[in-house]
């Protein structure tokens, strides 16, 4: 199927992006309309197969999420079965039923044609099987079953065209298989999990099912997966729920206590599959533990447009992991595309991650990570929404880090907004940052400027607090609109700004406050008025600063949250060359000229070293 806005590349640039794992685009201005792709990707050969590469060098920064999906696979629909509904009832270690498609073998009851099957009852220890190769749609109810096996799983969907499961409105349905499956010799290993599918697999109806995948997944098809409603709770010691060519949720309670991956697509053979989507309904994933384990892994992408979300990874954001282990809250290793609902991420691991782009259209996420808030090895884009990081090492990371609306408040023990070249911060030595649009005197670091890397705010309302830089490019940035909050560091190691290239500002509003030590100023040649200024002394939180103008007027006012001594402001109300003060409660603290670099600092600090992850 053809991804309608994907670019298909060349075998030749695939194969280099295999080989490098690395992918550029052009540098993009602060009204960057969506449509840039992914700039850069860390992602090995080895990792990696050329269909989940192809999606990855193609996927678009800033793209709808409607046109995510239209580039992706259509999932399963399915036909009506017509005629009546046969029930079978199940009756400890037997069934019966009256119908010539569902034959009785002890403990084993086989559905051979497409039609409506009703089951209720106990079967203690067996299997129902669904083995209809009429390509036809097969319609499960399960209306009081409880199924249970100790060798196997009990609800395997072998032949369908598509099978339904339904639970029945009111009912109560319990699956549970082996903890050790038996199977009948060492090439096979399927079914492996408690409700297995070969087949598309639609879940619907209104009643409740308890899955429990005691040997491997709770929940598993190896075609399409959607859940269009019902009361799901799933506890497997590996993947909770997983579709290898798709799995969609459209409504619904889906509760997941897995092991290994929440909910997962891991179709990596083919660019138009292995995505992950959530348009509605409750989902609740607590995913991995400390061994490992993301909410949820998408081969391609992740697209939550609606519902309600919430994930815990790897067991939360204060838990430790070894390097090797990944425990993210949402991965998609093309895309993420946020545009509804309300997410709320604890991870041990980045909150949001792709290898490809990140794009944030609407919607609400809180993010609390113990290592990146949100992170793309290329592009991320906020174009709308509220993105709420309480806690994190690195706020928002991606190669470009585009905001043109929207609310943002990150708060980071280290960068705030870090725009780095493949999304992976790996310096740590003196003087990490510094630009040249003005350091406050003496060492900013002295390092080139990466021309695909930026930071571009258009819009937006942006606060960031951070411990380490608090906006850090290693390219440019620009500021043409929007409000602009930064509460940089109190030690001298870091600055509230830090850009390698020119920080420009057009428009909007700027305020960046911290310590003097590596402090960066805009470039001269901003169109916009800004000034900068070390204070005398450093002042406490809770201190009223005022920035006044020669003629007394106030400029602007705000309350500092943290102890500073460096103060950065930009907005349409300075004009360049003109004279200001920053004033606390009557006492000057600073006297400068809009315009001109601040002096005084030595930015001769180390950088922080980034955790393994």
């Amino acid at each position: 199927m053809k991804r309608s806005i994907r670019t298909i590349l060349l075998p030749a640039v695939l194969s280099v992006a295999l080989v490098t794992a690395s992918c550029s685009s052009g540098t993009a201005d602060t009204a960057a309309s969506a449509g840039t792709s992914a700039s850069a990707t860390s992602t090995t050969a080895a990792e990696t197969t050329t269909a989940t590469a192809e999606a990855i060098a193609t996927a678009v920064v800033g793209a709808s999420a409607a046109d995510t999906l239209a580039a992706n696979a259509t999932a399963a629909q399915a036909s009506s079965t017509g005629g009546s509904t046969v029930d079978i009832s199940l009756d400890g270690t037997t069934a019966t039923a009256d119908s010539a498609a569902v034959t009785v073998d002890g403990s084993t009851v086989r559905i051979t044609a497409s039609g409506t099957y009703r089951l209720r009852g106990t079967l203690t220890d067996g299997q129902v099987v669904v083995d209809a190769p009429d390509d036809g749609t097969v319609v499960v109810i399960l209306d009081g079953v409880e199924l249970t096996s100790s060798t196997n799983a009990p609800l395997v969907i072998a032949d369908a065209g598509t099978a339904v499961v339904e639970l029945a409105d009111g009912s109560t349905n319990t699956l549970s298989d082996a903890s050790t499956s038996v199977y009948p010799d060492a090439e096979t290993d399927e079914p492996n999990a408690a409700l297995f599918s070969a087949s598309d697999l639609i879940i619907t109806g209104t009643g409740s099912l308890t899955v429990t995948g005691n040997d491997n997944d709770g929940i598993a098809s190896k075609d399409d997966l959607v859940i269009r409603s019902g009361t799901i709770t799933v506890t497997a010691v590996d993947d909770g729920i997983r579709g290898k060519d798709l799995l969609v949720v459209e409504g619904g309670t889906v509760t997941v206590d897995a092991g290994g991956d929440g909910l997962k697509s891991d179709n990596d053979e083919d660019a138009t599959k292995g995505y992950v989507s959530i348009s509605g309904g409750s989902v609740t994933v607590d995913g991995g533990g400390d061994g490992g384990g993301d909410g949820i892994d998408a081969a391609t992408d992740v697209v939550i447009t609606g519902g309600t979300t919430a994930i815990t990874a790897g067991g939360g954001a204060t838990a430790e992991l070894a390097d090797d282990v990944s425990a993210k809250g949402i991965k998609g290793s093309a895309s993420v595309v946020l545009e509804g609902g309300t997410v709320t991420v604890d991870s041990a691991d980045d909150a949001v991650h792709s290898d490809g782009v990140v794009t944030v259209n609407g919607g609400d996420l809180t993010a609390t990570t113990g290592d990146d808030g949100v992170h793309a090895d290329g592009d991320v884009m906020i174009a709308g929404g509220t993105v709420t990081i309480p806690s994190s090492y690195e706020g928002i990371e991606g190669t470009t880090i585009t905001i043109q609306a929207g609310d943002v408040s990150v708060t980071a023990t280290d960068d705030g907004l870090n725009a780095v070249s493949g999304g992976e911060d790996t310096s740590t030595g003196p003087g990490a940052g510094g630009g040249t649009g003005g350091m406050a005197g003496g060492m900013g670091g002295g390092e080139a400027a990466d021309a695909d890397v930026h930071v571009a705010i258009s819009g937006g309302t942006i606060t960031v607090d951070a411990e380490g830089d608090g906006l850090d490019s290693n390219g440019d940035a620009s500021v043409s609109g929007g409000t602009v909050v930064v509460e940089g560091p109190t030690g001298n190691g870091n600055g509230a700004l830090d850009v390698n290239g020119t920080l420009t500002v057009s428009g909007g509003e700027l305020l960046a406050t911290g310590s003097s030590g590596m402090a960066v100023s805009p470039g001269a040649d901003s169109p916009q008025g800004w000034l900068a200024a070390t204070l005398s002394g450093s002042v406490g939180p809770g201190t009223v600063l005022d920035v006044v103008a020669a003629d007394g007027a106030i400029v602007t006012s705000f309350t500092t949250t943290k102890t500073l001594s460096s103060v950065v402001y930009s907005s349409s109300a300075v004009t360049a060359g003109s004279s200001y003060t920053i004033v606390a409660g009557g006492t000057t603290l600073a006297t400068t000229t809009a315009g001109q670099a601040a002096t005084g600092g030595m930015g001769s600090g180390r950088g922080v070293t980034r955790p393994g992850r």
